[in-house]
């Protein structure tokens, strides 16, 4: 019979169940309780061949947060697309650290504070920070109109209210100063070998891979980052596990102060930040 159970059952043997569950519930628009409640339920055909197709693709290597089009983002979901990098819950500590540390000259929330997300892709750090602090002026930006569109989509949907603009990182903010930058550029080596297995393989490279070493792209945002600052301002990064040592110096380099480093719930490092001087 073509149950809800029976359907599961057979995608087991190529899925893990929260994956099966997942897909069969995007498919015919019920949560994950409904499906363990309702394994009796009987599936149409069409339903049938759709989840199949999507346990296929998934089964080729195709991330899940693409075959349904979303993935939860700090209590909230963000449509995404291949155009993006998929929302990981360890960025979540990039705007824990900017909601403890406030924004602005000393740790204290100006008001309005400006605010700019470099690389922002899907949009969940800019449009976070957008509704956690809502007296913000939020600007992102990002050198793909493809991730741009994403992150109006989201936006919109969310009632978020911020600034989109096509740039190279700060080439189209010339003359700006804000008093907190956020990014989570791409730092993996170019030559990594795991960027060719997984999900990650149909991630968009440029959003990953940075260099030999990936921190090309941390080395640009921190040293043009200064004088886009305001006195007392503060630039966030996010970047990879073994990296820190190496962002501490580049920050130092920069002539920043005030170097803070914060380890992610497995005691890792893998959020830094410093100020520019008060004036």
């Amino acid at each position: 019979m073509n149950t809800v159970a029976a359907a599961l059952a057979a995608a087991r043997e190529k899925l893990p169940a929260n994956e099966a569950r997942l897909l069969l519930g995007h498919v015919i628009d019920r949560p994950e309780a409904w499906l363990m409640t309702h394994d009796d339920a009987v599936l149409d055909e069409d339903a049938l061949l759709r989840f199949a197709s999507l346990a296929a693709r998934r089964k080729g290597g195709e991330p899940v947060a693409y075959l349904i089009g979303f993935r939860e983002f700090y209590g909230r979901e963000f449509f995404v697309s291949p155009a993006v990098l998929i929302p990981r819950p360890e960025t979540e500590l990039l705007v824990d650290v900017v909601l403890e540390k406030g924004v602005g000259a000393g740790g204290t929330a100006t008001i309005p504070a400006r605010i700019l997300d470099l690389g922002t892709g899907s949009g969940c750090i800019a449009i976070t920070l957008a509704l956690e602090i809502p007296s913000a002026l939020v600007s992102a930006v990002d050198a793909s109109e493809a991730a741009l569109r994403v992150a109006r989509n989201n936006a919109e949907r969310m009632g978020a209210e911020l600034r989109l603009l096509q740039s190279n990182w700060f080439s189209a903010l010339a003359g700006e100063r804000f008093d907190l930058i956020v990014a989570n550029p791409p730092y993996i080596a170019a030559a990594a070998p795991h960027l060719a297995v997984g999900d990650l393989r149909h991630e968009p490279r440029a959003a990953l891979a940075s260099g030999a070493d990936g921190l090309d792209a941390i080395r640009r945002i921190v040293a043009a980052a200064p004088p886009h600052l305001a006195a007392g301002g503060h630039l966030w990064l996010e970047h990879g596990y073994d990296q820190a040592s190496a962002v501490r110096e580049l920050l130092a380099e920069s002539g920043l102060r005030d170097i803070e480093q914060h380890r992610d719930l497995a005691g890792i490092v893998r959020v830094s930040g410093a100020r520019l001087a008060q004036e």
